[in-house]
């Protein structure tokens, strides 16, 4: 059976050179995009075996696209391949429902081993994140710290961000003034790698902030 494959990542040399190497190792490249919102739509369209998915892509980023492909096919592969190895970005991926998870730094064999296996339905991971998974599971954290990034000054603001208030009212609250307060936000914006205020909300509330009142 050819496998069938989508790939998305809004990168265009290097959906090039990802296209030449599976191509050539005989998979059946159906389509490619730049966006999550686009991998979705084409993943609905075109039905492929697999998605290689990058994470950070515009109008929808690479976990969220592939919970909603996992969601409407389960019987799609994703396989992620990404610059992104911290561990938020590899356990979201697998909670989302990925089956490999490959830095871009891989070489072309690793890449078509993890395109093959995840086709047919296998997990698979690269060395270095494999070693992370296994420490993980095996030394699991007894509380998670939230957006460990952050500063925690940051991290306070940005639970003040959570419940609603105004930069106005967390300048009030620590006794700064709200040019630092700014500064702080725009901190938080690049290291959550979110557009704007209303997604950082959203991220912090999934993670269990702002829920004071």
């Amino acid at each position: 059976m050819t496998v069938r494959v989508l790939v998305a990542d809004d990168h265009p040399l290097f959906r090039a050179g990802l296209r030449s190497t599976l191509e050539l190792a005989g998979f059946e490249l159906v389509g490619e995009v730049e966006s999550g919102a686009a991998a979705v739509d084409e993943a609905a369209r075109l039905a492929p075996h697999l998605v290689v998915m990058d994470i950070h892509m515009p109008e929808l980023n690479g976990i969220d696209a592939t919970r909603a492909i996992v969601a409407a096919r389960p019987e799609t592969g994703v396989l992620v391949l990404t610059m992104f190895e911290d561990d938020e970005s590899v356990f979201a991926a697998m909670r989302a429902g990925a089956r490999g998870y490959l830095l871009k730094g891989a070489d072309q064999g690793e890449v078509l081993r993890a395109a093959e296996s995840v086709a047919r339905g296998e997990a698979i991971f690269g060395p270095a994140i494999a070693r992370r998974v296994i420490e993980f599971m095996s030394h699991p954290p007894a509380k998670s710290q939230p957006f460990p990034e952050l500063t925690a000054r940051e991290r306070e603001v940005l639970e003040l961000i959570a419940q609603g208030m105004s930069n106005a009212r967390i300048a009030e609250r620590f006794v700064l003034s709200q040019k630092t307060v700014r500064n702080h936000v725009s901190n938080i914006l690049t290291k959550l790698r979110v557009a704007d205020r209303s997604q950082a909300i959203v991220r912090a509330r999934e993670a269990g902030l702002g829920r004071a009142t």
